[in-house]
């Protein structure tokens, strides 16, 4: 196996499904070596049969998992950072505490990251981080504030840590809708009619797959002469 990324080793912290999965099989097939990086990982190391990718504890939002996870990896070349926790709704219906949750896990866990992790790296512009904002940090719309909060607070962390981590990159990939799991509350026919309004409106005309944004990151971690972007992988939805 050989490409982009051969000899690589980067750190994908995520679940073991939708896009983290997305991301952990493009690096294999760039020739990455990969270590997925959850709060189960039993649960990751069962998700896949292949000896490059190994499975590691890891919870963004306590700083001691990060500390004890950074002791244990040892040297990185490309840290990239799915790990979310959405707060929907309205303003009446928003809670404080559901709000802190989706900073301290999408803002503050990369944050985290970037101070424990930044020194096993070398420092050239070959090294990455690669975090997730997304498309409502572009498009104010009712019932997604404190999602827009937060990943509009994660395009701003990925410029301020270009600078302050340079020459080491730091770029964040920024989804609109996914075809993920992250919908299935809706149930088959919400999700259905939900996908097929977005993706009419898009001017792409559909929403997005897991590969789009698998590719995008591939990218992130590749281009060694962009640092500080935010890729807006939305197929044009803000624009509709």
């Amino acid at each position: 196996m050989d490409g982009a990324l051969h000899s690589r080793r980067i750190l994908v912290v995520g679940r073991e499904s939708g896009i983290a999965r997305a991301i952990t099989l493009a690096v294999r097939a760039q020739g990455g070596q990969v270590v997925v990086a959850g709060r189960n990982r039993d649960k990751l190391a069962r998700a896949y049969d292949d000896p490059g990718i190994t499975a590691e504890d890891l919870d963004v939002t306590d700083d001691g998992s990060i500390e004890a996870f950074a002791d244990r990896v040892g040297h990185l070349d490309h840290v990239v950072s799915t790990a979310s926790a959405r707060a929907r709704g309205t303003l009446p219906e928003l809670h404080r505490q559901d709000v802190l949750v989706s900073l301290n896990t999408k803002l503050l866990g990369p944050l985290m990251l970037a101070k424990h992790l930044a020194p096993r790296m070398d420092s050239h512009d070959r090294s990455s981080f690669v975090l997730f904002s997304g498309v409502h940090a572009f498009k104010a719309k009712v019932g997604y504030l404190g999602v827009g909060i937060t990943n509009g607070a994660v395009d701003f962390l990925t410029r301020a840590l270009a600078v302050e981590l340079a020459p080491i990159r730091v770029n964040a990939v920024s989804p609109g809708v996914i075809d993920t799991g992250a919908w299935d509350a809706m149930g088959d026919d919400g999700k259905r009619q939900y996908f097929h309004a977005i993706g009419a409106a898009n001017p792409v005309g559909r929403i997005g797959t897991v590969e789009d944004i698998a590719q995008a990151t591939v990218f992130a971690m590749t281009n060694t002469f962009m640092t500080g972007v935010t890729l807006k992988i939305d197929g044009g939805e803000p624009l509709a």
